[in-house]
């Protein structure tokens, strides 16, 4: 049996093309993946989705979506796509449990992963002041202290979003200069509640409900450091964004960071049939609103394709 869609991923990007592609009777089968829900489900209360004046659980959210795309007819799948063969039509797929399967038209939301230093602490206080995102997650931080790891043009952003809510912003940068471009940099530097402690490195997090503080250390020389605990209320990865779509490199161009490249403003990849959705082909906004959007675009490019076979 070919299928006429199959979506790999299950994030905002993943339910909401299954949504759209359910209802215009195409259906999708949707491989929810390694995160069903998408990054999204690693945080706690949304808040700047439209729809939900209250804010919204993450999770709740995610299943609602889910719940949604199953009324119009998604057939939701657990498990992951290990294997593609794009190489002629319909489009084979493997799972991890050995089933091959065709389909006419592939919808992508596979997602972005975070990355992170590599602490145990950033799991164990994750969404209790750990986070990857100042736009998602800033708002809870308002008139605290908290602190943004990275030094370039990313952290820098974060920092001066955040130092519009919280008292106290420091970056934590383990280089003794900012990678930013200037005008990141000025703008941080010019920022009277932005500190930037350079030559730093974290060690680890503390706190008894929630991150209380970081352990950082401050390099001096050589064979100089200096060791302390540094009293915070958030901690904020931002040393950039890991798309996955290595999965796809051998059939689908992709950016020098590995981002899925997309036909000007629309969905379609450069194979037909294939389209991107989410924070796998966008490196500059990856909000769930923004990856919401783009499911219903690759789903309307999916039934536009569908039309002319």
């Amino acid at each position: 049996m070919t299928h006429k869609t199959i979506i790999i991923g299950s994030g905002p990007a993943g339910y909401t093309a299954a949504i759209y592609a359910g209802r215009a009777n195409m259906e999708p089968v949707v491989y929810s993946g390694l995160q069903p829900g998408g990054q999204l489900t690693q945080t706690t209360i949304v808040e700047n989705f439209p729809g939900y004046p209250q804010g919204v659980d993450a999770n709740q959210m995610m299943m609602e979506l889910r719940e949604q795309a199953e009324r119009f007819g998604a057939d939701v799948r657990d498990g992951l796509i290990t294997d593609v063969d794009f190489s002629q039509r319909p489009y084979r797929l493997t799972t991890d449990r050995g089933e091959n399967l065709s389909a006419h038209t592939v919808i992508i939301a596979t997602g972005a992963s975070a990355k992170y230093l590599g602490l145990a602490d950033e799991q164990t206080y994750m969404g209790r002041g750990v986070s990857a995102c100042a736009t998602c997650d800033g708002f809870f931080y308002r008139k605290k202290t908290v602190a943004v790891v990275g030094g370039g043009d990313t952290a820098c952003e974060e920092a001066t979003y955040l130092a519009q809510l919280a008292k106290k912003v420091y970056m934590i940068v383990r280089k003794p200069y900012l990678r930013a471009s200037d005008i990141m940099r000025q703008r941080v530097e010019q920022n009277e509640k932005i500190e930037i402690l350079y030559e730093h490195n974290t060690l680890g997090l503390y706190g008894e409900d929630g991150v209380e503080g970081a352990h950082v250390v401050k390099r001096k020389g050589e064979a100089d450091e200096q060791t302390y605990d540094l009293p915070i209320d958030g901690f904020f990865l931002a040393i950039g964004h890991r798309p996955n779509t290595e999965l796809f490199a051998k059939w689908l161009e992709r950016d020098e960071t590995g981002y899925l490249k997309t036909v000007g403003d629309t969905p379609c990849t450069s194979l037909p049939g294939i389209f991107a959705a989410g924070d796998c082909a966008d490196p500059r906004y990856r909000q769930a609103i923004v990856a919401a959007g783009s499911g219903c675009k690759a789903a309307l490019e999916a039934e536009r394709y569908l039309q002319t076979l």
